[in-house]
């Protein structure tokens, strides 16, 4: 037939081959896309925040978000996490996700506003400050909260530390020894809808007993030494972090943690200069009797 239809058997041939040519080239093209999707998908998953094995999938305190502060100045906060908090190797997601959230220029002093996103502490009146945005960050880390956590904080302040920790945890009680700053901390956490943190005025040294134990515990002005009631408030599995005042004037955070018989364990964490504890703990020592 091909020497009797010679071009007929060409057109057939012409046909067959180009055919033969627009399989293979969608072929081709579909292999590539897959690869794409593939590769996509696996990007993707790099840039989720890594599961935590062992860790109840739980829901948050519920805190209305509604005040304008929380949209106010996002981008400043998407900067100050990048640059002075993960690039320290915070990574705790849900600390992240709460120093993204809490807008740290409600807690500071209008003196103080177009530094309020700074990689440093600012005064809030009354001799006292606000802490570092990293040194929040690291502490409330440190404390390995969960969202059915109780958190003892001692010094409020302006609250902003309190307000970091109630995103993560259920339950903020906090306590500040300068009862103005109790006061106006109080009417800020209404304000912002932090319905799930507790103030009040009162000495820190002696903790908040009748709400005790605590999951955490965290300190946020410096003693020279660690106050008794606060290490039996702590519940056992518990952790806590305060800045404690040593030989020389030097500060370091500690970290220390209660096993479940009841046995502490301390660690010097940081070197770090906060304002002093005042109250109880600047008396001396009461020795036991032999």
């Amino acid at each position: 037939m091909a020497a009797k239809y010679p071009r007929l058997f060409n057109k057939w041939m012409y046909l067959l081959l180009s055919l033969l040519i627009a399989l293979l080239f969608l072929a081709i093209i579909f292999t590539s896309q897959n690869k794409e999707d593939n590769s996509n998908q696996v990007l993707a998953d790099a840039n989720q925040p890594p599961k935590q094995e062992g860790r109840k999938e739980e829901k948050t305190p519920h805190i209305e978000h509604t005040h304008p502060a929380f949209t106010q100045r996002s981008k400043e906060r998407e900067k100050m996490v990048a640059r002075q908090i993960q690039a320290r190797d915070v990574n705790d997601p849900d600390v992240l996700k709460a120093m993204r959230i809490v807008p740290r220029h409600a807690f500071v002093p209008d003196s103080g506003q177009r530094y309020a996103y700074d990689d440093h502490p600012l005064p809030i009146g009354l001799g006292q400050t606000i802490s570092q945005p990293y040194i929040v960050a690291f502490m409330t880390q440190a404390l390995k909260l969960k969202p059915d956590s109780k958190v003892l904080e001692i010094g409020t302040g302006s609250g902003y530390q309190a307000a970091v920790c109630a995103e993560i945890a259920a339950e903020v009680y906090t306590i500040e020894i300068v009862e103005g700053l109790a006061k106006s901390a109080k009417e800020r956490m209404k304000k912002l809808g932090y319905s799930n943190v507790f103030v009040r005025a009162g000495d820190g040294y002696f903790g908040w007993a009748e709400k005790a134990p605590y999951d955490a515990i965290i300190g946020t002005a410096a003693a020279g030494r660690v106050p008794p009631p606060l290490l039996e408030q702590l519940k056992p599995g518990g952790r806590m972090i305060l800045p404690v005042e040593g030989r020389f004037g030097f500060q370091h955070l500690v970290l220390i943690t209660k096993d479940q018989q009841g046995n502490l364990s301390r660690k010097n964490v940081m070197p770090v200069r906060f304002v002093p504890m005042t109250g109880e703990v600047t008396k001396p020592e009461k020795k036991s009797p032999k």
